[in-house]
């Protein structure tokens, strides 16, 4: 037995070791094959990355193209550094960078990239240094503790080197001031800061069992205090979580918490809590979040501190950087309160670096920089970049040059005759005038300063404090040459100055020009001149101006005459045209009506008949039923025969549908009644509301609800059809007419997911004319218009795309009566610019996968010629033949019985009849203009007859 189990044993070993063979021979063939698969797989991926390098290098050299072209294209840089980055291009992508940083400021994730690709270069010690300087620069862009931590960490790697660790402190010290105050990110500047510090404590602290020297004793004593130091500012400031740093303190502390740190950190904690409703805000709310950035502002302005108003504008920066009026208020802020150079002056620069199509900015940064006494060099080079950024409008010219000519004047000492200053002044003024009429001009097509603001301020130094009058006088010829001599206000201002600094001479002939040419207000100035006469002229001067303004008062009179008899003949057409189109509506309107009651007519008598066959009636005793008058007739229309004047066969109970067409055709009948009572409606205080479902139920009680919180409500007038079913619009008559307005509000209210349309109460056929259309079609320069919006887009959505871009004061989406969008919307911001940034920012933003274009709104003027009643050809009025879904058929056959197809006559004959019926009628019918109707039994009696 003990043999056998050994050979078993042996046996079962050799089949183990054959098996373990044959998977060792498996798994190299499946090895091999893999390594062959491997390099088939290897060389396709090679082809496959030689096509996306040779593409991506296409792509580049296209981006650098459009660059060389736009060099302010934020997001053509964007994308070359993205696809440098991942070419491996690193000398092409710093110097990528280095254009991008010179035009734009960076944001905190691409100043990142930058800087840790730049340490991995940088590894040698002789480079550190051209870290720094990137490092330097990354930290004035924006407030960014991440960036200041990174910053802090990487000089920490050069504390060996000479003065290493005061460089680490500094930075450090740079950084707890810069974003120390950070409620949120602050505390991790704060922990890095310490545990630097306490990794030198461990340096200085000696061994166990040695005592140390007195020296040693002075360096761990000052390290000590250096961390409590830390430990008492950190607690002194409210920041997230500060009690973990308290609890650590207690702990770090062998002696305990000291009363005074113990009443700071309190202090700080409540105040802590005061922010944290504003800083929970902050991190649930989407990007931007400008609106409640501007609440934390306000609340932090109230509280006064101006570190922490600080701190909380860069914050709002860091995330809203194109936004123009928040770094007004920013600077502003500086300018007024703080009034610290360095810091004004880096504020107001990186204004304009993140909006420079902003006028209002650089015109702060030039008074900033006048105010802090900067050099005049300096103040020259702003205002010429200013010139280079690219406004929007002419106007900001004038405004940019008025406020630099300002600061020429101011610069100027009149008291000398003739100085360097004074000359540079001129040669400004000479310069503004030519930049306005040759670059402003060429660009905008006009000068922006049609009043020659500039040229008058110009005029009126040279005459007050120069005492050149007559280079004054020069500039105001210059001045009436460009259009202005027809305004009165032009040259009063030209006679103010010639009273001013000139003499009687030249304020009389000034007034005798002014007379002469004005056409505006001549009898203000002729009133000028006879009192100017009065006061200091002769009495041949009197005789003359008397002849003067008399005679150019006449002519005026007589071109005033003739231009109100031309315009009273306009409105005697226009009022003939009118009266014309309302004729022709009328008219038309009388000929529908006729036509649609002999068509309603006809099928009711077709439906009587086919009724009366059906069930056997007596043809004869229908029309009796329905003879009477008065209230009787009615009602027995109502209860037994319905609204379609049909008798119930025998044994028939009405559905609750049919009791409720039942109500909703008395109703309508109510409604009729009150509509033939004139003398109940009033216009005055009434809406007309229409678009409405027809499938809405109780259309009166639900609209009473919905208008009687604009006023008591005297009557609603739901419009039902005959058939008593709605028709989607109704009357709303109130009390007083003062609700009427407050009703107007309610348009556009959606009612069952359609908009609710509210106009006034208007009579066409008095006003036929009146047209309402709320929204402005003229040019609107605060208002942009925006297109290809994808139609899941809502209001809400769209104002947070554009509430960055200023403050948005309404949004109005487009859509179709049904209530279902069109992919349009206007949105409304404070003022010109925002709407001018907000076009250069979004035309061409892809929202949800579509293309948006978005331009200043410049709706096209309304069309008001193809208007009811206007001239139509004839053949407007002609039946149009109606194919199927399908297009006209190819064999043209007719499947009508012959019977029927001969029946196909022109309109003017009688449509429906029989042959021999048609005969004998055709006179009559043509002198009455009625048609007999025909039954279904007559046209089954011409089918089977032939």
């Amino acid at each position: 037995m003990a043999a056998s189990s050994s050979a078993e044993q042996t046996q079962l070993q050799d089949m183990e070791e054959e098996d373990a063979g044959m998977e060792e021979r498996e798994m190299e063939s499946d090895n091999e094959e893999e390594e062959g698969m491997g390099v088939e797989n290897s060389d396709d991926e090679e082809d496959d990355s030689s096509e996306d390098e040779k593409e991506n290098e296409a792509e580049i050299q296209r981006l650098e193209e459009q660059l060389s072209i736009n060099a302010f294209d934020y997001n053509c840089h964007v994308d070359l550094i993205k696809l440098l980055k991942q070419e491996g291009e690193l000398f092409r992508l710093r110097k990528a960078r280095q254009k991008m940083s010179e035009l734009f400021p960076l944001t905190e994730e691409i100043w990142l990239d930058w800087l840790k690709d730049e340490i991995r270069l940088t590894e040698e010690e002789p480079n550190r240094e051209k870290v720094y300087e990137l490092f330097e620069k990354a930290v004035k862009d924006y407030i960014c503790p991440d960036i200041w931590l990174e910053y802090a960490q990487y000089s920490i790697g050069g504390m060996g080197s000479p003065g290493g660790m005061d460089k680490v402190r500094s930075i450090f010290e740079r950084a707890v001031t810069a974003v120390g105050l950070h409620m949120t990110k602050g505390q991790a500047v704060w922990e890095a800061y310490r545990e630097f510090e306490n990794a030198i404590l461990s340096t200085v602290q000696p061994p166990p069992g040695r005592i140390p020297s007195r020296e040693e004793q002075e360096l761990l004593k000052t390290q000590l205090e250096r961390i409590h130091t830390l430990f008492r500012r950190q607690l002194a400031i409210p920041l997230m979580d500060m009690e973990a740093t308290y609890a650590e303190y207690e702990e770090w502390s062998e002696h305990g918490v000291a009363d005074t740190i113990i009443h700071q950190y309190k202090k700080a904690l409540q105040q802590m809590e005061k922010s944290k409703p504003y800083e929970e805000s902050l991190i649930v709310a989407e990007p931007p979040k400008l609106a409640e950035y501007q609440s934390y502002i306000d609340f932090e302005l109230k509280e006064g501190d101006p570190a922490r108003i600080q701190i909380i504008f860069e914050r709002t920066l860091a995330e809203n950087c194109l936004v123009p009026d928040m770094w007004a208020k920013y600077t502003t802020y500086l300018d007024r309160q703080l009034k610290i150079k360095d810091l004004v002056l880096s504020s107001h620069e990186r204004a304009v670096r993140n909006c420079p199509w902003t006028m209002g900015l650089w015109k702060s940064y030039l008074l900033a920089l006048e105010r802090h006494g900067a050099e005049h060099q300096t103040v020259s080079d702003v205002f010429e970049k200013a010139l280079n950024a690219g406004f929007i409008q002419a106007t900001d010219y004038v405004e940019i040059w008025q406020a630099y000519l300002d600061y020429l004047r101011r610069r100027v000492d009149f008291s000398k005759e003739s100085s360097k200053e004074l000359e540079e002044l001129r040669a400004a003024f000479s310069r503004s005038l030519d930049y306005m009429k040759q670059d402003v001009e060429e660009r905008f097509g006009e000068s922006g300063d049609p009043s020659c603001i500039i040229m008058q301020i110009w005029a009126r130094i040279e005459a007050l404090h120069c005492k050149n009058i007559q280079k004054a006088r020069e500039l105001w010829d210059s001045i009436m040459t460009k259009g202005n001599a027809k305004y009165a206000n032009m040259w009063l201002e030209y006679y103010n100055l010639e009273r001013s600094y000139g003499d009687s001479v030249h304020c009389r002939k000034a007034l005798h020009r002014a007379v002469q040419c004005t056409s505006d207000y001549p009898e203000h100035v002729s009133e000028v001149l006879l009192t100017f006469e009065r006061v200091e002229g002769s009495l041949e001067d009197w005789d003359v101006a008397v002849q003067k303004t008399e005679t150019r008062l006449n002519r005026i009179n007589e071109q005033r005459a003739k231009a109100a008899e031309k315009e009273a003949n306009l409105a005697r057409q226009e009022e003939e045209r009118a009266d014309q189109r309302r004729r022709a509506k009328a008219d038309k309107k009388a000929q529908k009506k006729v036509q649609k009651g002999t068509r309603a007519g006809e099928k009711r008598r077709a439906e009587q008949d086919d009724y009366h066959d059906e069930w056997n009636d007596d043809s004869e005793q229908a029309p009796k039923r329905h003879r009477g008058n008065g209230d009787q007739t009615t009602e027995y229309m109502e209860t037994e025969t319905g609204h379609f004047g049909r008798n119930a066969p025998p044994g028939f109970k009405p559905t609750p549908s049919d009791n409720k067409r039942a109500q909703q055709g008395a109703a309508a009948a109510a409604q009729r009644q009150n509509d033939d009572k004139p003398e109940l409606r009033n216009d005055d205080s009434s809406v007309f509301i229409s678009n409405l479902a027809y499938t809405l139920q109780e259309p009166e009680a639900k609209l009473r609800t919905l208008f009687e919180t604009c006023g008591p409500i005297k009557q609603v007038r739901p419009v039902f059809s005959n058939k008593g079913t709605f028709k989607g619009y109704c009357y709303v008559q109130f009390e007083a007419s003062v609700s009427v307005p407050e009703a107007l509000k309610l348009d556009r209210r959606e009612v069952e997911g359609r908009p609710m349309f509210v106009s006034p109460c208007v009579d066409k056929n008095k006003n036929p004319d009146f047209k309402v259309f709320k929204y402005n079609t003229a040019m609107e320069k605060q208002k942009i218009f925006i297109s290809g919006l994808p139609f899941s887009c809502t209001k809400e959505h769209l104002e947070e795309l554009c509430k960055s871009h200023g403050t948005i004061k309404d949004v109005r989406l487009v859509t179709y009566r049904s209530g279902k969008p069109k992919g349009l919307a206007y949105v409304e911001f404070a003022n010109e610019a925002q709407a001018s940034q907000a076009v250069l920012k979004m035309d061409g933003m892809d929202v949800e996968g579509n293309k948006i274009s978005v331009a200043i709104s410049n709706p096209p003027r309304r069309n008001t010629s193809d208007k009811l009643g206007s001239n139509r050809t004839t053949s407007d009025t002609m039946p149009r033949q109606v194919f199927g879904s399908r297009g006209r058929g190819r064999t043209q056959l007719s499947l009508l019985p012959r019977s029927l197809h001969r029946q196909s006559t022109p309109v003017s004959k009688v449509r429906n009849g029989t042959e021999a019926e048609q005969a004998p009628a055709t006179a009559a019918s043509a002198a009455a203009g009625e048609t007999k109707p025909l039954s279904n039994s007559d046209f089954a009696k011409m089918l089977l007859s032939k």
